[in-house]
């Protein structure tokens, strides 16, 4: 599958929002504006202005609608809740090459809220995914302990973890671990 460096890069944002959300074991990472200026500088959110507790509400708001698209059943559902929240974004495709990069498409509307921004960028990436056939590839880590939200972009579709490394990693190792218990009776 071959995605553009701005979808692509749209798709990593949407993510590391869904996943500032409190889980079970883990605070709200967009707990105040601090937070939320950092996750703008973090991604390079372009052309964002002042930020106040109206915008952290809105933000937090379209997070969890991103959510809901991350659990969606079927590609008609995740159609409707991406076309929502792009259609309350007031998107205005326009190009540019800034920073460095080709040519590519923003979405969102010059001055647009921080949350607009993100709705539509990252709400126009999801449509990609959708529109590709692949609604599939939106996936939650099937590590117990853990639900964050990934896309998995592998070759196979065979991605289960958010991060091999870690949920992975320890879910094999206990795994084998149970394995070698067993064995030793």
């Amino acid at each position: 599958m071959l995605i553009p460096h701005d979808t692509r890069g749209a798709l990593e944002v949407v993510v590391d929002l869904v996943n500032t959300a409190p889980e079970s074991d883990q605070s709200d990472r967009l707990a105040d504006i601090d937070a939320l200026y950092a996750f703008v500088r973090l991604h390079h959110v372009s052309d964002i202005g002042e930020l106040g507790e109206a915008d952290l509400r809105a933000v937090r708001d379209v997070r969890a609608r991103f959510a809901d698209v991350f659990a969606a059943p079927d590609p008609r559902t995740c159609a409707e809740l991406i076309n929502r929240l792009v259609a309350a974004a007031g998107t205005t495709p326009r190009l540019t090459d800034h920073d460095g990069f080709d040519w590519h498409v923003h979405y969102f509307a010059p001055g647009a809220s921080v949350a607009d921004h993100l709705a539509a960028d990252c709400g126009m990436a999801l449509a990609f995914i959708v529109v590709s056939g692949e609604h599939e590839r939106l996936r939650r880590c099937e590590a117990p302990d853990c639900r964050r939200a990934f896309v998995d972009l592998s070759r196979n579709r065979s991605r289960r973890y958010c991060d091999s490394r870690t949920c992975g990693n320890r879910l094999h190792v206990a795994a084998y671990r149970a394995r070698r218990k067993e064995a030793a009776g």
